[in-house]
Formats: structure tokens, C-alpha cells, sequence
């Protein structure tokens, strides 16, 4: 564990007892899982998910079809800006309410006598959006490792079927290392962050670098604007090329899924969320400067035979060589392999906090934690099966790719929403407010921001890429999405309205805590 622990008096309790106090008698849940993880390493899982830099590099192709760099890189500000009004308002409720179902626990919450179908309906988005997640990281992984194997084998074509089998490759063994290497997540978790940054540095250096002379101009990186999408308007262009830049920032809640298994997590998880914010727009944007100045002929980027991952036509430009390319996918790929890692993390642990509270089916069974592997194994185990399924998609659809990524923001954002909505309509009345807390303005006018910005893109996130729309290019993101909640509403109808109670939340008990605290 990260940190000095906190060994306590005869009379006063340590924190970690503080912490299995708040847990059971306020929040209403068991104490099961370790608390092993510290702010260090709970900031480097955050990050370590987020990865920003390698994330933005392997989904960049929408948007450089809709706006090219100038409008990535603005675009990564404006999105950045409002993700630290939604983080900071994720964090104030993280530190009100520390556990680890995260916004479905919040919403349960804050919503008051409408709190059962708010929470049900917002945990489901959020865990739906954390499968859509892992399967767009192997898809990365998979599109990563045949990139690599078709520059070096330049006549072998390219077909969907390849980046599946590493899609399913890489997804089982991060399945294998989140369930059976638990204890040591913490300290991989460390590993991995030395290891992006190590990355992020070395790729940085060869884009500067290598080019010699044969970088973009500033007219070209900051100043031109390109419209590829067949038809749209500029505007509409931007608006949903900000879709890349959602993805490489868009995952504040991450570690809030974690609160159970670091001590103090009211202070820890609210610090963790915002420095992982700040630090995944840095990464995010200094690579980026250096990945667009190393272009130096955009039109052959578009027209590739590499299309479906634009980036090894730009590393390829830059370095000059097919085995430079090669060792810059390479770094990429091994930035965000723990990135698979942590979202199946995090995403089981938000499918096992809904089945302890039977909101899903087998709920029993998923609910339970391994008693030596002190995880919940079978929770992660069937994410995982239906990230596999999930792919099986990418094979019929080549849009598939896309569809997943933007179906990863909307259903994000619209479960970020489902809390921070419902606690504006409450007035911001409904918790008691933990160590981070805004002013009772300041909290309104950056909580009502959050939500204008949900509203707004989860709209152009749902418009085709390009026109004319076709069935191959179609944005199936809207289908994926209303399909989903469809299903979670039947769901609801036939079994959540009649067993499920939703989690609890104890006001008197929380006042009571901090008094007798305050007073040893």
C-alpha cells in the first residue's frame, strides 16, 4: 500500500476502521474487499485508464476527418474544460458518498423517492458503457498488432477477422491478470504509469526528432481546417470530431469504482479524479503537437491503405522507415495493454456492486468475492464474456469500431448526468457533503455546466461520420444506446420493480460519524 497507515490510539479508531464503519452502517454495505490500494496508485490506475496520450493516437481517424489537427487540438481544450466541471462535480459527490458503485450509487441518492429507478437505470448505463469500453481497447490493441504485422508484411491485406483474434487474445489475458494477480494490481498499477510515460517520452522525442526539416508548418497544425466528412457543416464537423478528445479525457469516474479498496477514500478518490484529469489533457496535448507537426502530408494520411488506424501513415512519414513506425506502434501498444487492464477493473467492480444489490440476473452469483483471490472474480469473468461477443460485431462491420467508441462516451456522459442532474433538482441537498465540497453557487453553476455539455453532445456523438450515410458508414451509436436501455427497461419491468431495492444511504448516521470523530 501507498502511504503511512494510520495506527491509531486505545481510544481513537484508525482510518481504516472509520472507513468499515462509514461503509456498513452509512452506505450499507459489507466490508469484502481489501483496502490495499493508496492515492499513488490510485491516481496511476486513473491514469493508467484514462492513458490519454495512447488513446488519442489509436482513435484519432474521426477526427482528422472532421476538423484535421487544428480542430483536435482546440477541441481537446473545450472538451478538457467541461470534463473538469463534471469531474469536479463526480468528486464532490465521491467524497459524499465514497463506494463502489459510483454514479449508481449517487443516483440512487440524490434523486430522492425516484432514487430505485434513477440509480437502476443510471448503473446500468454506466456498466454498459465500461463493456463498450474494454472492447474498444482491445479493438485498439487489435488494430495496434495487425498495424504492426501489415507494415512489415506490406503485401498481406487487411481484413476485419485479424484484429478480432488479438481482440480476444489481449482482452483474456488482462482477464487472467485482473482476477488472479488482485493483490499485485497496485503495484502494476505504478509499473504501468513509469512505463506510458516512459513511452509517451521516447515517442515524443523520435516525432521532434526525426522529421529533420520535413515538419508541418504552424499554418498547417493550428490554422487550417479540413471538412472531410462529405456534407456537414463546419460546425456540425467540430462539434462531433470533439468525440476523440472525449475518449482520451472522458473517464472521470474510473477510480471512484475503487473507493472501497483505498482508506480515506472521501479525500483520496476526489484528489485522484482531478489530478488524473489534468494530467490526461497534458499527455494528451503535448503528444499531439508533436504527432501533427511530424505530418507532412496530410492528403496520403487520408488516403492510406492503412486507413483504419491513420496513425502508422504518420509515424511512417515521420520516422521515415518501416521499422520505426513499427517500434512507435509498438510503444503504443504496450501503453495500452494496462489500459485493458484497468477498465476490466473497474468494470467489474461497477457489475458486481449492481449484483449486491440484485439488479442484475444471477445476482447471487456475480455478487460474490473470491475468498483468496479477494476479488470478484466472477463479476470481471462475465464482463468479459460479453466483451467477447461484442466483438464478434467488429468482424460483420467495419464501422463497428467507431459505433463503439462514441456508444463508450454517450452512455459515460448520460450516467454522469443521471447523478449530477438529479442533484441540481435537489437543490445539492440530499448528502452531506464530505472534505471536497464547492460552494453552494460555485457547485450549482459548475454542475449545471456539466449537464449542458452532456445534453449537447451526446446529440452529435450520434450523427453519421460522413455523408452520404450508407449501412457500412452508418454511426450506430444512437441503436446501440436506445437498444440497450430497451433491454435494461424490460429488465426493470420484469424483475427490478418487484426485488430490487437499490442501495442506501444514511444521513443521520454520516452526521453521527463525523461528530464522534471530531470530538476524539
Amino acid at each position: 500500500m501507498d502511504g503511512v497507515e494510520d495506527k491509531g490510539s486505545p481510544l481513537r479508531p484508525t482510518d481504516k476502521e472509520l472507513d468499515v464503519v462509514r461503509l456498513e452502517a452509512a452506505l450499507g454495505h459489507k466490508q469484502e474487499l481489501v483496502r490495499g490500494f493508496g492515492l499513488f496508485s490510485l491516481t496511476s490506475l486513473g491514469i493508467i485508464i484514462a492513458n490519454s496520450w495512447a488513446a488519442t493516437g489509436g482513435t484519432i481517424v474521426t477526427a482528422l476527418y472532421n476538423g484535421g489537427p487544428m480542430a483536435v487540438l482546440y477541441g481537446l481544450i473545450v472538451v478538457s474544460v467541461f470534463y473538469a466541471c463534471i469531474s469536479a462535480s463526480l468528486s464532490e459527490l465521491a467524497s459524499a458518498i465514497p463506494s463502489a458503485g459510483g454514479v449508481y450509487h449517487w443516483s440512487s441518492i440524490v434523486a430522492g423517492r425516484y432514487g430505485r429507478a434513477v440509480g437502476f437505470f443510471t448503473g446500468y448505463l454506466n456498466a454498459c458503457a465500461w463493456l463498450l469500453s474494454a472492447a474498444s481497447m482491445s479493438s485498439i490493441l487489435g488494430n495496434e498488432a495487425v498495424a504492426m504485422y501489415l507494415l512489415l508484411h506490406p503485401g498481406v491485406g487487411w481484413h476485419s477477422w485479424q484484429p478480432f483474434i488479438v481482440f480476444l487474445i489481449v482482452l483474456w489475458m488482462c482477464c487472467a491478470v485482473v482476477c488472479c494477480g488482485n493483490q499485485f494490481l497496485p503495484l502494476l498499477n505504478r509499473i504501468s504509469l513509469a512505463l506510458s510515460m516512459g513511452g509517451l517520452f521516447i515517442t515524443i522525442i523520435v516525432l521532434a526528432v526525426m522529421p529533420r526539416g520535413r515538419h508541418a508548418s504552424n499554418t498547417q497544425v493550428w490554422r487550417t481546417y479540413y471538412n472531410e466528412t462529405g456534407g456537414w457543416s463546419d460546425g456540425i464537423c467540430f462539434l462531433s470530431g470533439l468525440l476523440n478528445a472525449a475518449f482520451a479525457v472522458g473517464t472521470p469516474d474510473c477510480i471512484s469504482h475503487l473507493s472501497e479498496e483505498v482508506p480515506q477514500p472521501e479525500r483520496k478518490v476526489p484528489q485522484g479524479i482531478m489530478i488524473q484529469l489534468l494530467t490526461a489533457f497534458l499527455t494528451a496535448f503535448i503528444y499531439l503537437i508533436a504527432l501533427f507537426y511530424s505530418i507532412n502530408d496530410l492528403d496520403a494520411v487520408f488516403t492510406s491503405n492503412i486507413t483504419y488506424f491513420p496513425v502508422a501513415e504518420i509515424y511512417l512519414q515521420a520516422t521515415g522507415s518501416t521499422p520505426g513506425a513499427v517500434g512507435l506502434i509498438a510503444l503504443l501498444f504496450l501503453a495500452t495493454f494496462p489500459t485493458l487492464i484497468g477498465t476490466l477493473t473497474t468494470g467489474g467492480r461497477m457489475w458486481w456492486s449492481l449484483a449486491r444489490d440484485d439488479a442484475l440476473p444471477f445476482s447471487p452469483f456475480l455478487a460474490q468475492v473470491h475468498p483468496t483471490l479477494q476479488c470478484p472474480v466472477n463479476a470481471t469473468v462475465a464482463m468479459a464474456v460479453v466483451v467477447s461477443c461484442l466483438g464478434c460485431v467488429y468482424v460483420g462491420s467495419t464501422t463497428a469500431f467507431q459505433a463503439l467508441i462514441s456508444s463508450f462516451i454517450v452512455l459515460s456522459t448520460l450516467s454522469y448526468a443521471g447523478a449530477i442532474l438529479p442533484h441540481v433538482l435537489s437543490g445539492r441537498k440530499s448528502v452531506v457533503l464530505g472534505p471536497f465540497q464547492m460552494s453552494r453557487g460555485v457547485g450549482f453553476a459548475v454542475n449545471i455546466l456539466s449537464v449542458v455539455y452532456v445534453a449537447v453532445t451526446v446529440v452529435f456523438f450520434c450523427f453519421p461520420f460522413v455523408l452520404p450515410v450508407t449501412a457500412q458508414n452508418m454511426n450506430y451509436t444512437s441503436v446501440i444506446a436506445v437498444g440497450l436501455m430497451a433491454l435494461v427497461g424490460v429488465w426493470w419491468a420484469v424483475q427490478g420493480q418487484k426485488s430490487y431495492q437499490g442501495p442506501t444511504y444514511s444521513r443521520e448516521d454520516i452526521l453521527a460519524l463525523e461528530l464522534n470523530h471530531a470530538n476524539e
